[in-house]
C-alpha cells in the first residue's frame, strides 16, 4: 500500500511510496501530529542518484521490523534535497556541528518544533564495521526524548545558538593560536596511525583538515603533525581512492584503509 509519497512529483520521494514506513513529505501537518502525539520527527534526505540513499532505502526503509519501530516511536519525513536545498542546506550545517561530518543519506533527528537534537548520514539496519546500526540510533533517540528532555533542550539551545551566530556574523573574528592548537589534539585522538585518516570508514581526504596540521605544524615545529599528515597521504595515494589510470582521488573511501573507493 503506497504511503503520502505517492501524491508527489519528485522522482526521488516517489521512489519511497511504496516504503512500509510512515512517510510524511515536508510539510505543516507532520509537525504538527509530531506536536499533537509529541514525538521526534525522523528526517531522512537524499537524492534519486544517491548510491548509499538507496542502499539504506533497501536495507531500512523496506524493513517491515524498522518501518514498525518508525512509525510507533516517530513522525517521519522525506525530503528530496534536489527539490528542497533549502532544507536540505539548515540540517547539513546542523549535522556537521554534531557530528564533524555529513552526506547523504542525512539522518536527522527533531524536536516537534524543527529543532535538531541528534544525526548522522547513513546508518545500516544493525551494528557492523564500526558503525552503529538505526535499531541501536532509534532505540537511544527514543530513550532520550522519553528520558533525558531537559538534555535535549539544552543541546537544541546551545545549537541554535551557535548556528545563529554564525550566519549573522560577517566579519571573522580573529583566529587565536589555542584554539588551533585545540583542534590539534582534538584530529590527534582521532588519527588513525595505522592507516592514516581520521575517525574509521568511511573514509574522506579533508583537504582542509589536513591543510590546518601543516600551518600547525609550521609554527609550532610539533613532529607528530607532520606525520599526520604524510601517513594520510601515503595511504590514500597508495589505495584504491587514488585513480592510478586517470589521476585524482574519487570522493571517499568506503572502508578504513582507503582500498575501496566511492563510485558516483
Amino acid at each position: 500500500m503506497a504511503n503520502r509519497l505517492a501524491k508527489e512529483t519528485s522522482p526521488y520521494l516517489l521512489q519511497h511510496a511504496d516504503n512500509p514506513v510512515d512517510w510524511y513529505p515536508w510539510c505543516q501537518e507532520a509537525f504538527q501530529r509530531a506536536k499533537e502525539e509529541d514525538k521526534p520527527i525522523f528526517l531522512s534526505i537524499g537524492y534519486s542518484s544517491c548510491h548509499w540513499c538507496h542502499v539504506m532505502a533497501h536495507e531500512s526503509f523496506e524493513n517491515p521490523g524498522i518501518a514498525s519501530f518508525l512509525n510507533q516511536d516517530f513522525i517521519c519525513i522525506k525530503v528530496d534535497r534536489e527539490e528542497r536545498p533549502d532544507i536540505d542546506s539548515v540540517y547539513m550545517d546542523a549535522v556537521q556541528s554534531m557530528t564533524g561530518r555529513g552526506g547523504w543519506p542525512l539522518t536527522v533527528f527533531l524536536t516537534p518544533d524543527g529543532k535538531p537534537f541528534h544525526g548522522g548520514t547513513y546508518f545500516p539496519p544493525e551494528d557492523k564495521h564500526g558503525l552503529p546500526g538505526l535499531i541501536s540510533v532509534l532505540k537511544s533517540v527514543v530513550d532520550a526524548y522519553r528520558n533525558h528532555r531537559q538534555d535535549i533542550e539544552k543541546l537544541t539551545s546551545k545549537l541554535s545558538l551557535s548556528m545563529s551566530r554564525s550566519l549573522s556574523n560577517n566579519e571573522a573574528e580573529p583566529l587565536v593560536a589555542d584554539i588551533i592548537r585545540q583542534a590539534f589534539f582534538v584530529l590527534k585522538r582521532s588519527f588513525d596511525g595505522r592507516n592514516g585518516g581520521f575517525g574509521m570508514a568511511p573514509k574522506f581526504p579533508q583537504p582542509l583538515v589536513l591543510e590546518l596540521l601543516l600551518r600547525y605544524y609550521q609554527r609550532s615545529q610539533v613532529s607528530s603533525t607532520l606525520e599526520m599528515v604524510q601517513t594520510t597521504l601515503d595511504k590514500m595515494a597508495r589505495g584504491g581512492i587514488y585513480d592510478q589510470l586517470g589521476g585524482g582521488f574519487h570522493r571517499y573511501s568506503t572502508d578504513a584503509v582507503w582500498l575501496a573507493p566511492h563510485f558516483e
